[in-house]
């Protein structure tokens, strides 16, 4: 049984789509496609962090979001014609370009599916944007020419088994890793995509030169019962336009002649092996050129989740953070660009972010993230990406993407310790006497709530929760001292004054306001 891969793997569906690409223009400066410039990103879910000369872009599950000013303001690509309302699974930069891939849910089969809705991108920082319609095979697509081989190839022709979680670049050419449809590049700014053939899950190394007999299919098809883990791609990191990585659901690909032959690493075929098969990040270390890995549990009884590392080009590996769900890296260096002399390593995972100067030999994970100027909690412990910038002054912003909002400590000295601000998505209240809680509906076993509301005049406030019979589950303050603030954040957990998680259904919420008339609202609990 393969439970670990259940949330990722995708059923397949009868629904056929071109692999032929024909590129879209669409230009902002038009008033229906303006983004908006907001205080705030558009979303608290942020999967990926891209810092690009000194410009922050988010991939968020409500799009796009860009900060030309440290994050003072940003402009949200969200229902705007050329994102609409889609979610972002990856952003990257490479050829001239700013890149991102678009998906959403859709119901399939009674189930909520991600479904991949193709890439967008922009050769001018965002004003203009191109767009290329989901890479996916032609049902034709039955075959590729492998050195000396014809390899039969599975078509995978359905957006929902190409989605794409990871994209890198090498010199005109854009690699990207999209589940059940493998490594695919192109080298036509997305016109045209190949599928890139990897080693089948019984094999360490192909070649050209190979006389080879297995067909490229991530699951079982016309070509018969095999389905190989290695043909379903997670993860993808281009050194140079020679050594490429591969993030698979068994192992880690290299190669060193520009994706054309590739060896095999993984937690069974070495000595000092990964931790697990499944690899959902990689990144490289530049003070060491080491490579750094997410890696899964996938099938193996003796595999297990944590962080993989390799200072000799994945031969040999050092595994750290045992039992940890790792989702990306980050790295603070000391010292200038081809010169570093030191490097700490951030390691953002589903429990923490964790922080290690001595090359993973301990690891101190992040405190509790609150603003120092707002006193807002981050109030989460799920982090999913990880960036670090150095600032002109020299110090340095740690850029924190969580599933409950966006943090960035600014550090000229320390370990974690610095100057926190916390980003919250959130809406704007109309007037003192206004609050909102969200998100609303919420799952207390996944997430917190958050109350927002307003002081126009320094106050002791109460804030209580009670069920739809008006009877007491919580009181969440209780005569606490708030000073004149636009916004004041309190969290609820879900659960009642004996820690227990309460059951599915309406909640109200009373804060007062020392002697002002009491603010009310409403809260939906959905398991």
């Amino acid at each position: 049984m393969r439970k670990i891969l259940i949330i990722y793997l995708i059923v397949a569906l009868t629904v056929n789509l071109i692999a032929q690409q024909k590129i879209i223009n669409y230009n902002l400066e038009k008033e229906n496609n303006a983004a908006s410039t907001d205080l705030t990103q558009q979303s608290n879910t942020i999967e990926k962090i891209l810092i690009q000369n000194n410009i922050i872009w988010l991939a968020t599950s409500k799009g796009l979001s860009k900060s030309s000013d440290n994050g003072l303001s940003w402009i949200n690509f969200y229902n705007v014609q050329e994102f609409g309302t889609e979610s972002i699974s990856s952003v990257g930069y490479g050829n001239g370009a700013i890149w991102a891939s678009t998906w959403h849910y859709e119901n399939k089969l009674g189930s909520d599916i991600p479904v991949g809705t193709g890439i967008k991108y922009s050769t001018n920082q965002g004003q203009t944007w191109n767009k290329i319609p989901q890479p996916v095979d032609d049902p034709g697509d039955s075959s590729i020419v492998y050195g000396i081989n014809r390899i039969r190839a599975l078509p995978v022709t359905v957006a929902e088994q190409n989605f794409i979680y990871d994209i890198a670049f090498t010199s005109n050419t854009i690699w990207i890793a999209t589940f059940a449809g493998g490594l695919r590049k192109s080298t036509d700014m997305g016109q045209t995509w190949k599928r890139v053939v990897l080693p089948p899950d019984n094999l360490n190394s192909i070649k050209p030169t190979d006389t080879l007999k297995f067909s490229l299919q991530p699951q079982s098809g016309k070509f018969g019962s095999e389905s190989y883990l290695n043909h379903r791609a997670f993860s993808v990191l281009a050194i140079d336009d020679n050594t490429i990585y591969v993030g698979t659901a068994g192992g880690i690909n290299k190669s060193t002649d520009g994706g054309v032959s590739w060896i095999k690493f993984n937690h069974n075929n070495q000595t000092n092996p990964i931790s697990g098969n499944f690899i959902l990040s990689l990144e490289k270390n530049d003070y060491d050129n080491s490579i750094w890995a997410g890696t899964w549990k996938a099938e193996g009884t003796s595999e297990y989740w944590g962080v993989s590392s390799s200072s000799d080009g994945g031969q040999n590996w050092k595994t750290y953070l045992t039992d940890e769900r790792v989702m990306d890296f980050g790295f603070k260096y000391v010292g200038n660009p081809g010169s570093y002399i030191s490097a700490d390593i951030f390691v953002a995972t589903q429990n923490g972010c964790y922080r290690s100067s001595n090359n993973g030999s301990t690891w101190i994970a992040a405190p509790e993230i609150i603003d120092d100027n707002k006193n807002v909690s981050l109030n989460t412990k799920h982090f999913r990406t990880v960036k670090v910038n150095r600032n002109q002054d020299n110090s340095t912003d740690i850029w924190l993407g969580t599933i409950n909002g966006l943090a960035r400590l600014n550090e000229t000295n320390g370990f974690w310790t610095g100057t926190w601000k916390v980003f919250l998505a959130s809406e704007k209240l109309t007037s003192a006497n206004d609050t909102y809680a969200f998100p609303n509906p919420f799952s207390p076993d996944a997430e917190s709530i958050r109350i927002k509301y307003s002081t126009t005049q320094a106050a002791n406030v109460t804030i209580r929760i009670f069920d739809f019979g008006m009877n007491l589950v919580k009181t969440l303050i209780q005569n606490v001292n708030k000073n004149i603030n636009s916004e004041n954040f309190e969290f609820w957990n879900g659960r009642d004054e004996n820690g227990k998680i309460v059951p599915n259904g309406v909640y109200f919420y009373r804060i007062d306001l020392g002697g002002s008339k009491p603010l009310y609202g409403k809260i939906m609990v959905i398991m």
